[in-house]
């Protein structure tokens, strides 16, 4: 069943078309992969879809609801969280403060039942198993009382997914999540990956350059070349495509 569908979507930064009449469907419960050389304008879609940056036209919905206007701090209500390609944590906040940052769209106080001590405890006590959850889940249990910028660059990468999971998202969008870590980490990277999507049941849609982790992932890959999409299909297929051959390593102008 088809989560998130983009149709027809383009955006333009003055006169360079940084994505170009754009169709994809994410199905729901699948690893999407979405690839391309670098400038092919994989991280502009992900700006489109989390309201960073306006379509010139097209559209964008999940299950159904058209989020194309709506404003980036609401995206996050309809059930999509991301992460980005440079690792961002509040360095100076502690690894279970930086999880409790990404439950705030699940809290449900109102402005009344702020002042009541006894919800206001209910709340945090259910906010604090909610990032226990997590950090098992991710193996970040041992540093929730670190300093996020004190820990290992794969740690924080780990505390990024898991801000991201704590929204209790439908989709959760991760841009490069094995980019600067060891085969070892990769290893484990993929294997979290995979859980999100088997164990936690959150469809994901991935950029990610190393292509043994996207063929080795994906359900579907999509891919993309200077804001085009150029191919689609399952792994083993598109490897193959000859456009997607021609994109990465270039064309031989002799053959």
């Amino acid at each position: 069943m088809a989560l998130l569908e983009i149709k027809n979507l383009t955006v333009k930064f003055g006169g360079l078309t940084a994505v170009d009449n754009l169709d994809m469907t994410v199905s729901e419960g699948t690893i999407h992969s979405l690839i391309g050389p670098n400038g092919a304008g994989k991280t502009t879609v992900f700006n489109a879809i989390t309201g960073v940056v306006r379509p010139h036209s097209g559209s964008i919905s999940l299950n159904g609801v058209d989020l194309t206007h709506v404003k980036p701090h609401r995206i996050i209500e309809f059930g999509v969280s991301r992460t980005f390609q440079s690792v961002v944590v509040f360095k100076y906040l502690t690894v279970l403060e930086n999880l409790y940052i990404g439950y705030h769209r699940a809290v449900k106080l109102n402005l009344f039942e702020e002042f009541l001590p006894e919800k206001r405890k209910a709340a945090t006590w259910e906010m604090y198993l909610k990032a226990l959850q997590i950090a098992d889940f991710l193996g970040l249990k041992s540093r929730l009382l670190s300093y996020a910028g004190s820990i290992p660059y794969m740690a924080q990468k780990l505390v990024e997914i898991g801000r991201a999971l704590m929204s209790e998202p439908k989709i959760v969008l991760l841009d490069e999540p094995a980019a600067g870590l060891t085969d070892t980490e990769t290893e484990q990277m993929k294997e979290i990956i995979r859980h999100i999507k088997e164990e936690m049941k959150i469809t994901v849609l991935l950029v990610e350059h190393d292509m043994e982790v996207v063929m080795n992932l994906s359900d579907t890959v999509t891919v993309m070349d200077f804001g085009k999409k150029i191919s689609e299909g399952r792994p083993e297929v598109v490897k193959n495509d000859k456009e997607v051959i021609k994109a990465y390593l270039g064309e031989n102008e002799d053959a």
